[in-house]
């Protein structure tokens, strides 16, 4: 295998037909190609299968002999031999099982393979994805590629490489960790390893940061020469070496979710508009009234101004400051102070902590206090809760995650929940979704969702639902969409007498103490959508006989892997399980999937047809949410290559 350039990349092609109907094609045929790509896998699981035995008869000096021969092999000749790819994953199982005491199921081992084939592995929880990215980190480091594991958090980061630590040191590889706080210097030495596990936020920002380095003169031959001369040059301020391979896990999670906000890096800039000029927008804002002045976009979470609108803005300003003077300025600032008002709630877009306003990930409730909204809209929200506004920020760098993640020569992930966002992950990465079939049969009962027709009447179901399975001593999962619901469902059920947990962005710090009870016998455990991410819910004695974990999801999220995921708790590797949705025609998604007119449809449908037409209903606003955020990631993407295209025209890179 040649020797790598100094900082390897892959320049994105350029994706055309970025439309809805191209997705939609793509969703259709991308599952069934990615099965005639699961029938070759099998096959080399088969084969590799045969090998087991001359692997696992060899001493330990003999095995590590066989494990450099394949190196060598693996370096010259690639990964997408057959006969070589299935000695491959012969050799790794064995290793596997001498260092880790586990022997890979042959799930796991195609898992690993699909992975190393350069498609999304699609296992469903509790099959053991930790072990199977760890196997294919190997293998790829076995090829001679670097390669950096991404996770969607620190805890799981540090997990995850500590589990994998004995496999990589046995087969001679350094392993690196990149987390939040780490100096620079700490970095460079984690990226410079073989096998780097590092959370997403990490890594793309780290890239970012690597691009404002380089510039504009990153070519190879400048590199060489830069290094060849004194101790101040480019190469020693990089962080990583290059993108050559990457494993993402919770793929969906990192690959479309993530997808809809651009990577940004900032510097501290002048605030746009005074703290008096904040507070007057805030209060005309509150005055204001909704159809008249102005309307709310729920799908795309913006406000538009109406004529009237602009009048009473116009009004207003006369005799104020020169942060008024400006049409085009005061009408954003008040745009921007009604969003602040109207779109964005204490508790469920975001939280205060330590007297700062902290963002809440909307896809895993987690606090992500690095980041901040732009154009005012983050100071005007910490003057709305009478903060000290902060400074704004000044853009110096920008990429799209589509962007970057295209960057890698070998890509390639692993999730529960991929197929819906098939078409998508096909046309944007070019990755396939490889279903893996489970290892035992799966034994989790999904019972129809269960409607009611008032906030209270439903709060009432679930009080009475979770009483009826605590008494029985099963373990309850209780899912919520937002910390400000996980908060209202601890304080019913404290008012109700039922002893409970609660797990949102509160109490991330302590998230992998309360998720390992909450399997429990008599358990109750309520979670904001970071539970279904990378935690593992392991079943306490005597539970299965009780049905094992029952997970009772009080309301919908906005895209329907998310459901699975908080569904994919439960039952894992063949135990017994149960999903219950219990919901209201009040749940938060019908206005925002459908607006008013679906709510009332979702009414109308509960009197005549019952629970099934009102979740019709709310199925109905699931699915136009998440049209409307691919459309987002659509526009996202189409503005990424307009910009560098436009860069590319003026003569620089990116």
């Amino acid at each position: 295998m040649p020797a790598l350039k100094p900082y390897p990349v892959v320049l994105p092609p350029e994706r055309k037909g970025l439309d809805k109907h191209a997705h939609a094609l793509l969703a259709r045929l991308s599952l069934p190609f990615a099965r005639r790509h699961l029938l070759a896998l099998q096959h080399a699981v088969r084969v590799a299968g045969k090998l087991e035995p001359q692997f696992s008869g060899l001493d330990d000096a003999a095995l590590d002999r066989a494990a450099r021969d394949v190196s060598m092999r693996l370096r010259r000749q690639g990964v997408e031999k057959m006969p070589l790819r299935a000695e491959a994953l012969a050799l790794i199982r064995e290793v596997t099982r001498r260092t880790l005491g586990n022997r890979a199921y042959d799930v796991q081992l195609l898992g690993a393979a699909t992975l190393m084939a350069g498609h999304i592995a699609e296992m469903a929880t509790g099959e053991g994805k930790t072990m199977t990215a760890a196997m294919a980190a190997a293998l790829t480091a076995l090829a001679g590629r670097p390669v950096h594991v991404v996770t969607v958090n620190d805890y799981l980061a540090e997990r995850d490489a500590e589990l994998g630590e004995p496999l990589f040191s046995r087969l001679g590889f350094t392993l690196g960790i990149v987390i939040s706080g780490q100096q620079l210097a700490e970095r460079q030495a984690a990226y410079a390893c073989d096998i780097v596990y590092c959370t997403n936020k990490e890594l793309t920002f780290d890239a970012l940061r690597d691009r404002l380095v380089l510039g504009d003169g990153d070519g190879d031959t400048r590199l060489r020469f830069e290094a060849l001369r004194g101790e101040d040059t480019r190469q020693k301020k990089l962080r990583m070496r290059g993108l050559v391979a990457a494993i993402v896990d919770e793929a969906d999670s990192v690959l479309v979710d993530e997808a809809r906000t651009p990577l940004i890096i900032s510097e501290s800039a002048p605030l746009p508009f005074d703290l008096a000029s904040a507070e007057e927008a805030l209060r005309l804002a509150e005055l204001l009234q909704q159809g008249r002045d102005y309307e709310i976009v729920a799908l795309e979470h913006r406000v538009g101004l109406t004529p009237a609108g602009r009048e009473t803005i116009a009004d207003f300003a006369q005799g104020r400051g020169e942060q008024w003077r400006g049409v085009i300025r005061r009408e954003e600032l008040i745009r921007q102070a009604i969003s602040a008002i109207r779109l964005f709630h204490r508790d469920h877009h975001y939280m205060v902590r330590e007297g700062k306003v902290v963002i809440i990930d909307e896809h895993t409730g987690r606090a992500m206090p690095d980041r901040s909204w732009s154009d005012g809209l983050h100071q005007l929200v910490e003057v709305k809760e009478g903060l000290e506004p902060s400074m704004a920020r000044r853009t110096l760098a920008r990429m799209t995650y589509q962007r970057f993640f295209r960057r890698y020569q070998y890509l390639g992930g692993l999730t529960g929940t991929a197929s819906q966002v098939a078409g998508e992950l096909k046309l944007v990465y070019g990755l396939d979704v490889v279903p893996i079939p489970t290892h035992r049969k799966l034994q989790r009962v999904t019972v129809p969702a269960s409607v009611h027709g008032s906030a209270e009447r439903h709060w009432q179901a679930v009080i009475e639902r979770v009483r009826q399975l605590h008494e029985r001593g099963a373990p309850v999962l209780i899912g919520t969409r937002s910390v400000a619901s996980s908060i209202e469902a601890g304080r019913r059920l404290g008012e109700a007498g039922l002893p409970h947990q609660v797990l949102n962005a509160r109490q991330d710090a302590t998230e992998a103490e309360i998720v390992a009870g909450a399997g429990n016998r008599g358990a109750i455990t309520i979670a904001t959508n970071m539970a279904g991410r990378g935690t593992d819910i392991k079943l306490g004695p005597g539970v299965e006989e009780l049905g094992g974990l029952h997970v009772v999801m009080i309301e919908r999220h906005e895209a329907r892997r998310i459901d699975r995921q908080l569904a994919g708790r439960s039952g894992r590797q063949g135990q017994r399980g149960r999903f219950e949705p219990i919901l209201s025609v009040e749940d938060p998604i019908l206005v925002d999937g459908g607006g008013k007119w679906l709510a009332g449809m979702a009414r109308g449908f509960l009197a005549v047809l019952g629970s099934r037409g009102a979740a019709f209903c709310i199925n109905l606003a699931q699915l136009r949410l998440e049209r409307t955020h691919a459309g987002m990631r659509r526009s996202l993407l189409r503005s990424d290559a307009q910009q560098a295209k436009t860069l590319a025209f003026s003569g620089r890179g990116e």
